[in-house]
């Protein structure tokens, strides 16, 4: 579910430092945005940025950037973040379908949790897992292509798998019930932990590609 509009949201991310603001003009040089250069992992669709927030905290020799559209979300994130004053972690606020225009080779993970699973067939390509974004993040990858999944929606997690089968991609992890697993260093998203109490079975998949 999208926030309503949040008065000052606009101004408030113009004017937050973690936020990159065009970038575009870092194509190729994020490391030079941050303290170290360390691997670099992006989450699309933070939401209200729990997950990424809370994978920096506790991953310090990772950079991490969060990628929301809506600004009425990723404002959220910016308040939680802004106080941790974190070195590792910043934000863009951009839609994913430009993702390849604002990197170029130097993303090592990608994760998708609980993306909109757009579930009409004639929207079957603004699936983040969709064969056509997946070629667009062939290019973002510096080595091996690797992307985490995670959702409550089983007709998006078979219809992933497929697409990952596709094109040519070797399953490294998978859970149908994530939170049976008891994983200590699972980090729940706001939809997460919404979902799992409502006794949702919580998917994930882990994947890689050799490039």
């Amino acid at each position: 579910m999208r926030l309503k509009h949040v008065k000052g949201a606009e101004e408030k991310i113009k004017s937050a430092e973690i936020v990159i603001k065009n970038p575009e003009q870092h194509r190729g040089n994020y490391m030079n945005l941050f303290q170290k250069k360390s691997p670099l992992h992006i989450e699309i669709g933070m939401g209200k940025g729990h997950f990424i927030i809370e994978k920096a905290k506790r991953n310090p020799n990772i950079n991490f950037i969060g990628i929301e559209k809506f600004d009425s979300v990723i404002v959220r994130a910016i308040e939680k973040a802004e106080e941790l004053k974190l070195p590792n972690l910043r934000f863009i606020r951009m839609d994913a379908t430009e993702i390849q225009t604002i990197f170029d080779h130097e993303i090592d993970l990608i994760y998708l949790n609980f993306s909109d699973p757009w579930p009409k067939n004639r929207h079957e390509n603004r699936r983040l897992s969709s064969p056509i974004f997946l070629k667009r993040y062939e290019s973002l990858f510096q080595n091996d292509i690797i992307i985490e999944m995670k959702t409550d929606n089983r007709h998006l997690f078979e219809y992933s798998i497929i697409s990952f089968n596709e094109l040519k991609y070797h399953i490294e992890e998978i859970s149908l019930n994530l939170h049976e697993e008891n994983l200590e260093d699972n980090i729940e998203t706001e939809y997460e932990q919404k979902f799992s109490l409502k006794g949702f079975p919580i998917y994930k998949i882990r994947v890689r590609k050799q490039i």
